[in-house]
């Protein structure tokens, strides 16, 4: 499976760095991971709401270039579906049976996703009903992908 985390922005925390740095050392085992930064757009702390709308779709077409067209796209959504961390490794199960062995996890920038970017997404995720910094959730994420393949070999994880 190929797994890419489409992401806005850099990482600049070095312990967030660490931290993704060794769970992909850990995916590699099970899948090839790879983390894509896109640019972030530049933009006063103070904007209209068309305003943000335009920074979010340049984000997003920045994102969109990143995508092929035989990728399932998994967009990082507050308004997406919950799941458990046995329901995210069933999901991640049943693509790779279907023969879906491209997956993009989409995580926007600090003003979410665009429109455009949700519409070409597959399916749509949220792991809490809070807000969580766009920096941490790749280290969320990775720990949850990695966690996802270990449900799925029946190999012990931390609960």
């Amino acid at each position: 499976m190929n797994i890419s985390i489409i992401t806005v922005g850099k990482l600049k925390e070095k312990y967030l760095k660490q931290g993704i740095e060794e769970y992909l050392k850990r995916l590699s085992a099970y899948a090839k991971v790879e983390v894509i930064e896109v640019p972030d757009e530049k933009a006063p702390e103070v904007l209209s709401h068309s305003e943000m709308e335009q920074v979010k779709k340049k984000e997003g077409e920045r994102i969109l270039a990143k995508i092929s067209q035989d990728t399932h796209v998994i967009a990082l959504a507050i308004k997406g579906k919950m799941m458990t961390s046995e329901d995210l490794a069933d999901s991640l199960d049943k693509l790779a049976t279907y023969g879906k062995s491209k997956i993009a996890f989409i995580i926007g920038g600090s003003l979410g996703l665009s429109n455009e970017v949700l519409k070409r997404a597959d399916d749509d995720l949220s792991f809490s009903k809070m807000t969580f910094p766009h920096q941490l959730m790749r280290l969320i994420l990775v720990e949850q992908v990695y966690r996802a393949f270990r449900i799925n070999r029946g190999e012990p994880y931390h609960k």
